[in-house]
């Protein structure tokens, strides 16, 4: 049986950072919206009112490997980003590969009518957030399970 769990999941980019829910069992992950980055304050604002509302307990962010599995420079601004956010929001932070999460929503997003890849950005990043806080939830074991290697 899993625990009951609230956790955010992050897409940071440099000019939006998607953000994605999931149910109260941990079991899926859902868009919720995209916070234009104005301002670090703004952004903790923005993030501190959706922590409030939705009761999260973890924020899983989305690390930028490259395709040949290294750190690059983006994947540093976003753990730079991430490790200011955590002293800030006090809440533990856990990272997932999100490698082509952006590929991925932008080709689920393409079957809907209406949809512009070039006009719908924030809609991208809000699924990119939705697709890694999945991976992650996908990733952790059942209370009272053992994990699986």
């Amino acid at each position: 049986m899993r625990e009951t769990l609230s956790a955010l999941g992050l897409d940071i980019g440099k000019k939006r950072i998607g953000v994605a829910g999931c149910d109260g069992m941990g079991l899926i992950a859902t868009p919720l919206m995209t916070i234009k980055r104005t301002g670090f304050r703004h952004d903790v604002e923005q993030l501190n009112d959706l922590i409030a509302q939705r009761r999260a307990t973890v924020l899983v962010i989305g690390l930028p490997y490259s395709l040949n599995g290294e750190i690059g420079q983006q994947g540093q601004r976003v753990q730079k980003y991430a490790q200011r956010l955590a002293r800030v929001i006090q809440l533990p932070i856990e990272y997932v590969d999100e490698r082509l999460t952006s590929v991925e929503a932008e080709t689920q997003l393409k079957t809907k009518k209406g949809f512009s890849p070039k006009r719908d950005k924030a809609q991208i990043d809000a699924h990119a957030a939705a697709i890694l806080l999945q991976q992650w939830l996908n990733q952790r074991p059942s209370k009272g399970e053992p994990a699986t290697n």
